[in-house]
């Protein structure tokens, strides 16, 4: 199987910058729309240049796709997602202050309602995608901190049950450069890596089913 493989040169130099105080949403209805970022331990956004990338791979309409942007952080994900016209989003984020922050975000970006619903939880990500039905959601988001290498193994093997991406989407994952791409792609052994890419610290696969 063919894999869509793509790297984004990135300065080397102060790999231990701070995270950006701010990311901007890339397309759809919020586009160019700021989201402020927490100072918080382990949360990373999803870079802008990433995101653009990624949601090249997913096409820039979403429209009537449903979502979950598991351990959300910043929300960069699930915001795009509806920002593109997702029907439903659900932004998961177990931190407590983290979550609030989520909501103010949102609620900032509410004076340009997107087009789907919009769902934030102060929920534990992978507890709650344990409780979801076979094929229930189209996309999926999973970037969790990168501290912890088992939370991203646990959600990955449940999202394969819970994901039906025959209408669009698939099952998104982010992970240290350190991890081999191969030992993720293992865990989704009836899936495949159609799109991948190398940005720094960070490696990122999109996984279709190929039912879509």
């Amino acid at each position: 199987m063919l894999c869509w493989e793509q790297k984004i040169n990135k300065p080397t130099k102060n790999l231990k910058a701070e995270p950006p105080k701010r990311v901007r949403i890339i397309g759809g209805n919020w586009r160019s729309r700021l989201l402020t970022v927490l100072d918080l331990p382990g949360l990373r956004p999803t870079t802008d240049r990433i995101r653009e990338t990624l949601f090249n791979w997913l096409g820039q309409d979403l429209t009537g796709l449903r979502c979950l942007d598991l351990f959300a952080g910043t929300g960069a994900l699930g915001f795009e997602a509806a920002s593109r016209g997702a029907e439903f989003v659900v932004l998961l984020e177990m931190d407590k202050k983290a979550c609030a922050h989520l909501s103010a975000n949102f609620a900032l970006l509410q004076s340009s309602p997107a087009a789907g619903i919009v769902e934030i939880l102060q929920r534990d990500s992978l507890e709650f995608l344990k409780q979801q039905p076979d094929r229930s959601s189209n996309l999926i988001f999973i970037d969790p901190p990168f501290q912890d290498s088992s939370l991203l193994s646990r959600a990955v093997i449940e999202a394969r049950r819970v994901c039906d991406d025959s209408a669009g989407g698939g099952i998104y994952v982010e992970f240290p450069s350190s991890r081999p791409r191969e030992e993720v792609e293992a865990l989704l052994p009836d899936w495949h890596c159609g799109k991948y890419l190398e940005a720094g610290q960070v490696k990122a696969c999109l996984f279709r089913s190929g039912r879509g």
